[in-house]
């Protein structure tokens, strides 16, 4: 069994507690920026590298921090000034966030589809290792615990020693160990995408393979998670990603398609080839006259 006894709070500075969640949250968008950087560079994208990328951290921390919320509402609704605290975001709101700010960008700045698309497909390359180191601060935290578990060894039991993310009637007792599978998927996505990143050619085809091959995971380690069941059993989360897949995977195959469809070009006859519909007889000298 795992124990999680680490503070969650690494400083204070004054009454300002800065937790180890915020802190591994920052490497993790620092990550992602150089490795954008490295991946643009060497796709040789130079422009808007930096404008989408901290239009994208704005959405992403709105996105994140407001489904979280949702997802907790009764607390946030008896505590309504925790609403503007950053110890806890939700994974699937941050993406829908980066999303929708990237569009917003995109408007605001006239740029074209397919350079949004490009970099989408920079950013889906070092997406899942910051998702990953992200969940080192959530392990930390508490604040992603999950349901009772039935094992006391790990990997399939990790406990938790008294925080305030976590209710107490869960400390001490023994957990699935969410946060580190949802790190673990992040590292696997992280290689396949890395591996497979010169492969899918078409525009904004990497970024749509990236998010369907991390929701299916995602999907999978919510029935571990504590949230409620909202719709035929399903987690609020589980949603969004069966949602993801429904969307992106269409228009993955569509990219695809359409990239690899051999283009089809008629062969002009040459002029001086004998229309073979109209008479023509030979000389002796094998000339053809008509």
């Amino acid at each position: 069994m795992f124990t999680v006894s680490m503070n969650p709070v690494a400083f204070a500075i004054g009454s300002l507690e800065i937790r180890w969640y915020g802190i591994m949250m920052g490497l993790a968008v620092a990550v992602l920026l150089v490795v954008m950087v490295r991946e643009a560079k060497r796709r040789g994208i130079t422009q808007n590298i930096y404008g989408i990328f901290f239009s994208g951290v704005v959405g992403g921390v709105i996105g994140g921090r407001l489904a979280y919320v949702i997802y907790d509402w009764p607390h946030f609704a008896a505590q309504p000034l925790d609403v503007f605290g950053l110890w806890g975001m939700a994974q699937n709101g941050m993406i829908i966030g980066v999303i929708v700010a990237a569009l917003i960008y995109m408007g605001i700045t006239r740029m074209r589809f397919s350079t949004l698309l490009r970099l989408g497909d920079v950013l889906a390359v070092g997406a899942p290792l910051g998702l990953a180191i992200a969940r080192i601060g959530c392990t930390i935290n508490g604040c992603c615990y999950a349901q009772p578990s039935p094992f006391n060894f790990f990997p399939l039991a990790m406990t938790y020693t008294p925080r305030d993310t976590v209710p107490p009637e869960y400390w001490g007792t023994p957990l699935y160990p969410a946060t580190i599978y949802h790190l673990v998927w992040g590292m696997v996505v992280f290689g396949i995408v890395w591996r497979l990143r010169d492969r899918f050619k078409a525009e904004g085809s990497l970024l749509f393979f990236f998010i369907c091959v991390f929701a299916v995971g995602d999907f999978f380690i919510r029935y571990v998670r504590v949230d409620e069941p909202v719709l035929l059993g399903l987690r609020q989360a589980q949603i969004l990603d069966l949602a993801g897949v429904a969307i992106f995977l269409p228009w993955l195959i569509v990219r695809l398609r359409r990239f690899h469809e051999p283009a089809v070009v008629a062969e002009p006859a040459p002029a001086n080839r004998p229309n073979p519909s109209s008479p023509s007889r030979t000389t002796l000298g094998g000339e053809t006259s008509q």
